[in-house]
């Protein structure tokens, strides 16, 4: 598949996992793919931590309410530092949000299925802050998403779209 295959065929998985494990070097060409994204002011925001051993794992998923992705045999952690690329902006929303998006392509190139799953772990419950103290994340960083990586246990279906004609345009909004 090339890479616009991928884009367009690649939709969140919220299903069951095999328990195949997930192969240690397509986690790393996985978080390559993420750690490769541009970064605003290439201040490099952005940090992963793979998790792929079933006790760090057990430990990790106890501490998410409702569970999601609890299956997988491995997961993504993306961490965040707020730092300012110039004056008072920061750019780190837009740089994890470059990397997620990187990694799930690479996940799907590689056999995997997965879900970005980030505002179900940052409400009030702070259940990315509970994940971070089991990693042991140090304090100046926020862990923000998870990605659950795996073989999808069923076919992933895709959301139906709008037609391009309805989000795009050509020379001014609306205009065809």
């Amino acid at each position: 598949m090339g890479i616009i295959d991928i884009i367009k065929n690649r939709h969140s998985y919220r299903g069951k996992f095999k328990s195949t494990p997930v192969p240690r070097e397509d986690l790393i060409t996985i978080m390559e793919a993420g750690l490769a994204a541009p970064s605003g002011c290439n201040k490099q925001t952005t940090s992963l931590i793979a998790v792929d051993n079933p006790e760090v794992l057990k430990k990790v998923h106890a501490v998410i309410d409702p569970p999601v992705g609890e299956t997988a045999p491995a997961i993504i952690c993306v961490l965040t530092r707020r730092i300012c690329a110039y004056r008072d902006k920061c750019f780190a929303v837009q740089d994890y949000a470059a990397a997620i998006e990187n990694m799930l392509l690479a996940i799907v190139e590689l056999g995997y299925q997965s879900c970005w799953y980030e505002g179900h772990i940052t409400d009030e419950d702070r259940i990315g802050y509970q994940m971070a103290q089991v990693l042991n994340v140090p304090d100046e960083y926020e862990l923000v998403c998870f990605l659950p990586v795996g073989i999808a246990e069923e076919e992933p279906v895709g959301p139906k779209k709008q037609d391009f004609e309805q989000r795009a345009w050509f020379n001014g909004f609306g205009e065809r």
